[in-house]
């Protein structure tokens, strides 16, 4: 129950199970295949009990019989036998092995060897809330503390400010994790002084605190001469400016923060992210604390190296030969404690600090194999030779290297990585029954305060001796940088073609693959906003490192929501990208990622998907023999040309005159929501004619007066011709298809439309005048959506289509009248399904849910024929190979181009 808010839901308790006869399971655990059978304190675990059928089985053989009888599904993969005695931990991947044996006496200490009875999520979901708990109380402490400076808004005042608060977390998470020696000792000394003068006595410990014992005054106050000596740099400017504690802080830091919360629960992963942003204040303005998920990071790092790892260590578990498994668990030690990980967007350490603790878990695992027996300092080796346990830790906070702009932040990850370093050590200790002290700190300078764009990272961190960079680079924007920011691009990748488009994460990839190039065994894995592997990114960024640097993709996330715990939550959709020089010693398998799923490939190319190194350039013209695709009419008006349903009918009642000057008039949101908006046409008509209204008159020098307004040159002489939509795309009176820029991702098909004439296309949707019901049947077909969907870029998730890079470079298939027609066909049954419901909006027709099953056939029917005319395998071609097959004929026809 340990762990467990509501055991009834989480545990199954005395589940029936026929055999002979009919038996109950005692416990039975879902989540995590734990099977449990209980006995009476006087059984031995290990002695037969005769049952009620006569057998004599032990409790475990017992459970094993359960275990068979059980569907595939939920067979155990740990029995755990218990007497209120003993626990015996049998695990089913080695299922005639030795039990390992908890005693309850030893409960304290050994319970974290449980924590495979709770599933891993939640205990990072508890985790995860008591640290945001302890975020709001620093922000209740921040804001109590602020209003007591003098300068409260000086940018030296929130810098002490942000120290003292360092500090005062560090107290509070020493005295409840021991570090100090005696719980609740920081709440104890200050409580003293709370009526008399706490500032002075809080600048009296933190002094102390920085003072080696030898050093002290042996004549100070026996009460600071109790605490330990901590070092690490945290208390040693004694410049800090310190307000007056008022009763509310005090109270705040006694009751609330000291004896009110248990420090030592928090995760230093987590907290550090929400302790950073809660005394932010441009984070705390956007919406408070935020954090990047344990969940998030492991999708880094995992596959980065710690999968590796981890099968590395269960492959030595299964060797048997006792000396040759002994020589490899210590070949392993030795090298995950000399590994080195740079992360040059460090923030408040989140990603090494998950790094450390990983490693640091893995290490227990590998000690933990190493010794048989766990006395006290004796440890006896599993080829029964006996020897100190020497080093037991090796892997150190010195491995880890972060560059990080903002000085606080880089506080916070030292402060979260000492904090993990602690936890972890407790761990190790239980492991081994050895007494070890993190006091003092180490102080390592690896965490440092700099702009890593224009740092030079083998200054900090020697490119030789670094095996993987990892991180989560500033999400923005190509067209979202400030000045500064577009500079450091600039400076980054100099003058090639496009690098105005490319998004500021970019610069990461660029730095870390001239390091990857001077060292080709790193490896390096970056979150980044999806664009960059979408629309016209790919063939500007990765195709200059591909080229110049031997960029080699090693596996990818596909897009995925990257959500904050801020209040005004703010999800960014990412992917992640691993990526090595391609002549590293190290041959890896190349994985792509979605949510669920791990697809092993064979390449990987700049738009994340298993296909060759071939970009989409942007291009004017199609490039294959088809009609030419247009934005929409743009009528830069001011609105003047835009009529409501109640306007047309207004200006029609009153001035019948202008009723053939109006027209339906739809972007992409009208079109697919059968929203209605109407627009005056006006090419064409004589003037005599307008004059006889009025009420369009004053639009049209509405129109005029907001062109000749504009600071735009080009629009200024559009005022010559106010009648007219400044930008006219279309033949008035001819059909055509049309197809909204955006629309959402959650549909199969992009809602695309075959329409008359006489309605007008804005310019939030793509048109192809003079266009045929082929084309229709082509374009609406899953050939050319799974092409949009690798190519296309996206706002957000949404499918943002375009002509210059969607449309004129997807390959059509070879003509011909056989396949012409039957294409015809199809799309034709697409509009007559459409049709039999007049009342729905392609919004619903096209929801996956409520998609007619007629729509649904017809649209069907169109794929199996299209896929026909490109001689696709229409039954069992994925869309990847589809794509593939696709960028393969784009490719030859380049080539030919050219």
């Amino acid at each position: 129950m340990l762990g467990v808010e509501d055991p009834y839901s989480y545990i199954e308790f005395e589940s029936r199970i026929k055999l002979d006869n009919t038996y109950f399971i005692d416990g039975y655990i879902g989540a995590t295949h734990v099977l449990i059978e209980q006995k009476s304190s006087n059984k031995d675990l290990k002695k037969p009990i005769i049952q009620s059928d006569g057998t004599k089985l032990s409790p475990f053989q017992q459970a094993k019989r359960y275990s068979i009888e059980l569907p595939y599904s939920r067979r155990p993969r740990w029995i755990i036998t218990c007497n209120f005695k003993e626990f015996f931990i049998y695990d089913m991947e080695k299922p005639n092995g030795e039990a390992e044996v908890i005693k309850l006496e030893d409960l304290e200490n050994e319970v974290y060897r449980l924590n495979f009875i709770v599933s891993e999520e939640d205990f990072i979901k508890k985790e995860t809330q008591i640290s945001i708990e302890a975020g709001e109380i620093v922000a209740s402490l921040y804001d109590a503390l602020l209003s007591e400076y003098q300068v409260p808004d000086n940018e030296a005042t929130l810098h002490s400010l942000n120290i003292l608060c360092v500090r005062l977390v560090f107290c509070l998470y020493a005295e409840d994790a021991g570090l100090f020696g005696n719980k609740n000792m920081f709440h104890d000394y200050l409580n003293k002084y709370k009526d008399s003068n706490p500032r002075a006595a809080l600048i009296n410990l933190f002094r102390i605190l920085n003072r080696k014992e030898e050093d002290r005054d042996p004549y100070e106050d026996k009460d600071l001469l109790a605490f330990p000596y901590v070092n690490g740099g945290l208390f040693t400017d004694m410049g800090v400016e310190i307000p007056r504690l008022n009763p509310n802080i005090v109270d705040i830091i006694l009751n609330r923060a000291s004896l009110g919360f248990d420090w030592s629960k928090i995760s230093p992963t987590i907290f550090g992210s929400v302790f950073e942003s809660t005394l932010n204040p441009e984070t705390r303005r956007s919406g408070g604390m935020h954090y990047t998920s344990i969940k998030n990071i492991h999708k880094v790092i995992d596959p980065l190296f710690l999968d590796d790892l981890k099968e590395e260590f269960e492959k030595i578990k299964e060797i048997d030969q006792v000396r040759q498994k002994k020589q490899r668990l210590e070949e392993l030690h030795n090298k995950i404690a000399n590994l080195k990980f740079l992360d040059p967007a460090a923030g408040s350490g989140n990603f090494l600090t998950e790094t450390y603790i990983s490693l640091r878990k893995l290490e227990n695992r590998i000690i933990e194999e190493k010794i048989r027996k766990k006395d006290v300092i004796s440890i006896s080796f599993i080829d029964g030779t006996s020897d100190e346990l020497e080093d037991p830790i090796r892997v150190n906070l010195g491995q880890f290297y972060g560059i990080e702009i903002n000085d606080f932040a880089v506080t916070v990850a030292r402060t979260a990585l000492w904090i993990s370093e602690d936890q972890m050590m407790k761990e190790t200790m239980n492991i081994i029954h050895q007494s070890m002290d993190i006091l003092p700190l180490k102080s390592y300078a690896n965490i440092v305060e700099a702009n890593a764009l224009t740092m030079n990272w083998n200054d900090l961190v020697d490119k030789n001796e670094l095996d993987y960079i990892m991180g989560n680079p500033p999400f923005v924007g190509g067209m979202m940088m400030d000045r500064d920011q577009k500079e450091q691009i600039k400076s980054i990748f100099g003058n090639i073609s496009g690098v105005g488009e490319i998004d500021y994460v970019t610069a990461w990839y660029k730095k870390s693959a001239e390091m990857m190039n001077e060292n080709q065994n790193i490896v390096t894995a970056l979150v980044s906003t999806n664009s960059i592997s979408q629309g016209m990114q790919p063939a500007i960024y990765w195709k200059y490192l591909r080229d110049k640097y031997d960029v080699d993709i090693v596996f990818a996330y596909s897009t995925f929501k990257w959500e904050s715990e801020a209040v005004m939550k703010a999800a960014v959709h990412v992917v992640i990208i691993g990526f090595t020089n391609i002549n590293n010693e190290k041959k890896r398998d190349k994985f792509i990622y979605t949510s669920d799923t791990a697809r092993k490939v064979n390449y990987i190319n700049g738009y994340l998907i298993e296909a060759g190194d071939i970009y989409i350039e942007s291009r004017n013209k199609p490039i294959c023999d088809v009609k030419e695709m247009n934005f929409g009419n743009m009528p830069r008006d001011g609105g003047a040309f835009i009529l409501t349903e109640e306007e047309k009918d207004w200006l029609i009642e009153n001035e019948p005159i202008t009723k053939e000057w109006i027209h339906l008039y739809l972007g992409a949101r009208e079109f697919i929501n059968a929203k209605k908006r109407y627009c005056l046409w006006l090419e064409g008509v004589e003037p005599n004619l307008l004059r006889k209204s009025p009420t369009v008159m004053k639009r049209v020098e509405s129109v005029r007066d907001m062109r000749l307004s504009s600071k735009a040159k080009a629009t200024q002489k559009m005022a010559e011709t106010p009648t007219l939509f400044a930008q006219r795309t279309q033949k008035v009176g001819k059909p055509f298809i049309i197809i909204p820029r955006v629309s959402s991702e959650n549909r199969k098909y992009v809602p695309i439309g075959f329409l008359p004439g006489d309605i007008i296309a804005s310019d939030a949707a793509l048109i192809i005048t003079d266009a045929d019901i082929y084309d229709f049947g082509i374009l609406t077909s899953n050939v050319h959506m799974s092409w949009m969907r690798a190519v296309a870029g996206r706002l957000e998730m949404r499918y943002r289509y375009s002509k210059n890079i969607v449309y004129n470079n997807f390959p059509w298939p070879a003509l011909d009248d056989y396949h012409k027609k039957r294409i015809e066909k199809s799309a034709q049954m697409i509009l007559d399904a459409r049709a039999l419901y007049p009342s729905s909006s392609l919004a619903d027709l096209y929801d996956e849910l409520a998609m007619p099953s007629e729509l649904i056939k017809a649209h069907q029917e169109n794929d199996a024929r299209v896929m026909k005319a490109y001689g696709f395998d229409w039954k069992n071609m994925s869309e990847s190979d589809c794509v593939a097959e696709l960028m393969k004929m784009y490719e030859k026809l380049v080539s030919k181009e050219k």
